[in-house]
This record gives structure tokens, sequence and C-alpha cells, in this order.
């Protein structure tokens, strides 16, 4: 699918009750903040405010003055992990709705209205997009709960299979839309983890508090992967302990147990 031709579906502006918080982490990644900012800034006819948090030692070479929308600026004494850095943006948001919103995310149009129109008509927990890559083409964004067996899988046929569905076991962190309300019962990200698998946990936590999973593809965002953790041992290290900490959590043992459940009734 082509990031710059919008779906031609009948999505409502959102209303000024509609605010959304976005949160964006850089880590030493001014350039692709600002080419994202510029999107938001160029297609985004929703309401917005920007909390950007720098969690490696950067300055910001661009005046934020330039831009139509508030943006909060956060510089951390010490490197945090992805889910603290946005729990603790969401302390400083001030939206009905809360965005997490990786730095390397492209836009072609304002993915919102699609995002905002699949969260209510199903009153969801979260929502996410199509994730394309660079080649247009979509990536696995919307899986069903990792287990050693696909994980083996993955590794031994090289395949990252795609999950159709509109209600996966979880969505990836690239881009997450929640009811503010929501993300704030479930008490934001679990922080023990500190880089992968955050997105998958809070997800897995969602369906246990019976709130509904959402893949919109209506709305679509590029993602220009850098896949650390294939290549650097520090963040193939992170991501291996993030693995084995779901793999055997309890969380992600109610939540299969759940799923079972409901197939069976």
């Amino acid at each position: 699918m082509s990031l710059s031709s919008q779906p031609s579906t009948n999505i409502p502006i959102l209303g000024q009750d509609d605010l959304i918080s976005i949160s964006i982490v850089s880590h030493g990644q001014g350039i692709l903040v600002i080419s994202l900012l510029d999107d938001l800034a160029r297609l985004c006819r929703s309401q917005i405010e920007i909390i950007l948090t720098l969690n490696t030692s950067e300055t910001i070479s661009f005046s934020l003055k330039n831009y139509p929308f508030p943006v909060r600026v956060v510089k951390n004494a010490a490197i945090q992990g992805f889910g603290t850095n946005h729990n603790s943006a969401f302390q400083l948001a001030t939206g009905a709705l809360f965005c997490v919103l990786n730095p390397d995310v492209r836009l072609g149009f304002d993915p919102f209205p699609a995002l905002l129109s699949c969260l209510k008509q199903w009153d969801a927990g979260v929502v996410a997009p199509m994730v394309c890559n660079e080649q247009g083409e979509p990536e696995d964004s919307a899986r069903t709960f990792p287990s050693l067996g696909s994980i083996l899988w993955k590794v031994m046929s090289g395949k990252r299979p795609r999950l159709e569905t509109r209600f996966p076991d979880w969505v990836a962190g690239m881009m997450m839309l929640f009811p503010s309300n929501v993300f704030d019962l479930l008490g934001g990200f679990d922080e023990h983890y500190f880089l992968y698998y955050e997105d998958v946990d809070i997800c897995a936590r969602l369906h246990l508090a019976h709130k509904l999973v959402a893949y919109c593809p209506e709305a679509v965002i590029q993602h220009e992967a850098r896949r650390s953790s294939h290549r650097h041992p520090v963040y193939l290290a992170h991501h291996m302990a993030s693995l084995a900490r779901f793999l055997t959590s309890p969380v992600r043992r109610d939540a299969l147990k759940l799923r079972q459940m409901l197939v069976d009734s």
C-alpha cells in the first residue's frame, strides 16, 4: 500500500475534546524527530500535543516555535527504558488520548481520524495502524502471542508471518493509541521490561482487563526500522532477556488461558 494515498473511507475530523498527547522518545535521533514533527505539522488535522523525551545527551537543533502544536521537551539525566520513558511522558499528558509513537515513523496522511474511529467503534483499549516498510510492504505488526515454537520457526525460516485480523493478541509499539483512562487503569507499561516486549505485555494485560486490542488497516504508517537487536550484542541481550521474561510471566499464562476459554465457549 502506498503511504501517500489515504484510504477512501468516510472518516470524520476529530473534535476539540479529542486532544491526543503524543509521546516520542529520541535516542540521539534528532533528524528522524524533525522529519516526524514536520509530517505531523503538514498533515495532521487532529488536535495534538507532543511530549518529546531526549533519552541520550543530545541538543535540539531546531526551533520548537515552528510547529502549530505545543512541544514539551524532557531531558533525561540517565538513559531510561521504553516503558519508563512513556510512563513518565504520560504523567505530563493532558489529552483524553495517549499515543506512543516511534521517531523512525513517517506519515503520508493523518492516521488519527481512522484510528479514533476504530477505537470508538469497538470500544477498544488500544488501536494500532498498518505498519509498512520503506518499500511499502506491510510488516507483521499485528500478531499472536509468542511461544518457543513460533520463535524457533521464525529464526529457522527467516519469515515473519502476518496475521490478518482486526483483533490480534498484540500490536507492535511503533504506534499505539490508548484512551488515557485505560492506560492509567493499567498503570502504563511494565517498567521491568527495558526495551522489548513492553507492547506485548501491555496488550496481554488489556485482554485480562477485557479490553479489545484492535488493528486498523485504514490507517497506514511507514516504519524506517533499524533492527538494532539484530546487529548489536547489547540490544540482542535486552531482546532475549525481555523474551524470556514474557514467556515465563503469569500475564502471558493467564492471557493464553483466557483466550482458550473464549475459543471453547
